[in-house]
């Protein structure tokens, strides 16, 4: 078990390193100057000039590389062209939005998907499967903004049971859990239905091996074997699907963060590219790529949790 954590260690850190140069990279060939938008077209040479110096532009690729990345090592993570704040507490602060709307969002699609995933493989080709199975690809098939805007139209304007919008803080931790409630149903419905999709084909597979059918032949029910023995062995493949999405959630939730009008992470990404501002992307970028190895890795513990035989490797 120790090798098995410390490989997975070693790789988390190479694959964060080599993140970081690929985001760097990707981020400086970006068309524009930062300065010429800062201070506009019409700014004189020498003052263009000046902010590039002090914004260290001017420095070369690999210096400005290893001084980005040394502060971000040592938790500086830099200041903000644009609006001249730490950007470590902006990530902070829309952190609060977009991790709790993730998460709520998870655990609602992980509440749906079981269910009706469990019930689909007990009803193999039945009926129930066949109608449950037409539900998740509609599920799929239907973008999440346009289903956000539907909960709006009825939750919001015609019921006026939750807000169509914004976030009331976690001064107010009540209001905040229902300003998140409507984005979290929007983000966790397509991805209920891709869970249950993947958990009733493994549990088919499962299903079908010896060792059910030797339960089976001790006198346990299929909704018995199912569950004792199918289930576990079903959840490797559905802990890899659940892993992606939370990282989707985490990071991909840009549309529905606009949609209700949520000061997330994924905004403020989007701001700071339209804004050039160069330092806020980067860094929000790794946090976010940072999160989704960090979640990949946790997803590799589940696995030797899961399955013993990881753990002696």
């Amino acid at each position: 078990m120790l090798r098995y954590l410390a490989r997975r260690i070693v790789s988390l850190a190479l694959s964060l390193l080599v993140a970081s140069m690929a985001i760097f990279l990707l981020v400086e060939m970006v068309p524009g100057d930062p300065a010429t938008f800062m201070l506009g077209t019409g700014a004189q040479p020498d003052t263009l000039a000046a902010l590039r110096d002090q914004l260290g532009l001017n420095q070369p690729l690999p210096i400005r590389y290893a001084d980005w990345l040394g502060a971000v090592l040592s938790g500086d993570l830099g200041v903000s062209f644009t609006y001249k704040t730490p950007v470590a507490g902006m990530i902070a602060d829309r952190m609060q939005v977009s991790l709790p709307l993730a998460v709520m969002a998870l655990a609602l699609a992980v509440a749906i998907a079981f269910p009706v995933g469990i019930f689909a493989a007990s009803r193999r080709g039945r009926v129930g499967d066949t109608t449950v199975m037409g539900l998740t690809q509609i599920g799929i098939a239907l973008p999440n903004f346009w289903f956000a805007m539907l909960l709006v139209l009825l939750f919001a304007v015609r019921l006026r049971l939750l807000p169509a919008g914004g976030f009331a803080g976690w001064d107010h931790p009540v209001a905040a859990l229902r300003s998140l409630l409507l984005p979290a149903v929007a983000l966790a419905l397509p991805q209920a239905a891709i869970l249950a999709r993947v958990l009733r084909s493994a549990l088919i597979e499962t299903l079908d091996q010896d060792y059910i059918r030797t339960a089976r032949a001790k006198g346990l029910t299929r909704g018995q074997s199912l569950r004792r023995h199918a289930l576990r062995n079903a959840l490797i493949p559905v802990l890899t699907i659940m892993g992606m999405q939370f990282s989707f959630l985490l990071a991909g939730a840009i549309i529905i963060e606009n949609v209700f009008y949520l000061p997330g992470l994924g905004r403020l990404i989007f701001q700071a590219i339209t804004q050039r501002d160069l330092i806020v992307v980067q860094s929000a970028v790794l946090v976010l790529v940072a999160a989704v190895i960090l979640v990949t890795f946790l997803v590799d513990m589940a696995y030797a949790a899961v399955d013993p035989r990881l753990r002696a490797r």
